[in-house]
């Protein structure tokens, strides 16, 4: 084996990717319902491990003091289960472990605080990170990364009356991650994982706040904090994320792309930004849309037309109009998408033959 093909599998070995050698057999992937059947089975034994252990130490939801050591201790099981004895039986067994300590070290530290206040859900946010960071498990770090996201949205809806402004840091948040998703070979299905975790909370922060449907009804006053920024910071910085994915994509396509593609984009971002102004969550679905094709990631692309699909029934839903002028109004953008799409495709066709002319 040459030297830059034995550097490339080094390369490749460490990005988590298995390359096998010329006379080897390539190795057999467990079928996705033996998998399922696995964590099914995990699931069921963790429940059963819990209940026996909950009969038993009853006691210890009277103490703050006790329920932090013993949900510490079921963490730091979870956690050296992960690392000797991998897969997806184990797996999810040590996450449903790992999950009732987390609760127990928040029943501790409610307890201790004498609330679910502020610095309940920021010492929640502290928690989720670090589990996202340290677990050996690319489940458990898509899970604590959606529960830091959350964990942050009410952290900021309560102390600050600022839920958009949440939902638009984790999508910058998320955007940078994936824009840098192979520049550490090493963590890079690490950083998959963190990737949809923060999607997945944007996701659900966006279906509470196009709804109207927050996790603290009457806990936090529409007139505090920074309550004056909303709900326009969060389409701000939707904005802020899409111009960064831009200027990305422009960088790297520097030859290809021509001036007026440029320009015609950054009008796309304009109109975006002006729509937004009616239809919030507009612009994140859209950046997330965008930053799926640019990367190439089907299911990044399906939760971006999943928060679009999002934002515009909360504003067919909230539209101060009869149902016939919402059917008109649907009918007439529909048959306009249509025509833009008959439009692009005859110009894409055209300047195709133009090129293969010259």
């Amino acid at each position: 084996m040459t030297h830059p093909a034995r550097r490339l599998r080094y390369r490749l070995g460490r990005a988590g990717i298995e390359v096998s050698g010329e006379q080897e057999a390539p190795p057999l992937e467990m079928p996705w319902f033996v998998r399922t059947l696995q964590a099914f089975s995990g699931w069921l034994a963790a429940l059963f491990l819990l209940g026996f252990i909950a009969m038993g130490v009853v006691f210890v939801i009277e103490s703050s003091v006790a329920s932090a050591v013993l949900g510490g201790a079921m963490i730091a099981g979870a956690y050296a289960l992960l690392h000797r004895a991998p897969g997806d039986f184990v797996e999810h067994l040590a996450l449903a472990a790992s999950l009732a300590g987390q609760l127990l070290v928040a029943w501790a530290l409610v307890s201790a605080l004498e609330d679910a206040n502020t610095p309940f859900w920021w010492g929640l946010l502290v928690l989720q990170g670090s589990l996202a960071l340290a677990m050996p498990s690319l489940t458990h770090r898509t899970f604590s990364a959606f529960a830091a996201s959350l964990a942050f949205y009410l952290a900021l809806t309560e102390g600050v009356s600022a839920p958009s402004l949440a939902g638009g840091l984790v999508l910058l948040a998320a955007t940078a991650l994936w824009l840098n998703e192979f520049r550490w070979p090493a963590r890079l299905r690490s950083m998959q994982a963190w990737g949809y975790g923060l999607l997945l909370g944007l996701l659900a922060i966006q279906a509470m706040e196009d709804f109207g449907h927050s996790l603290l009804i009457g806990r936090y006053h529409l007139g505090s904090g920074l309550a004056w920024l909303e709900p326009w910071v969060g389409d701000a910085l939707g904005t802020l994320a899409l111009l960064l994915l831009l200027r990305h994509v422009f960088q790297r396509h520097t030859r290809t792309v021509a001036s007026s593609a440029r320009a015609a984009a950054y009008g796309v971002v304009a109109v975006l930004m002006l729509a937004s102004l009616q239809a919030h969550g507009l612009t994140q679905g859209a950046v997330v849309v965008a930053l799926g094709f640019a990367i190439g990631n089907r299911l990044v692309m399906g939760l971006g037309g999943v928060l679009l699909l999002l934002s515009i029934t909360s504003y067919y839903y909230w539209l101060d109009a009869t149902l016939l002028i919402k059917a008109l109004t649907l009918l007439v953008l529909g048959v306009l998408l249509l025509a833009i799409r008959w439009a692009l495709r005859h110009w894409w066709r055209a300047g195709r033959g133009e090129d293969a002319g010259q």
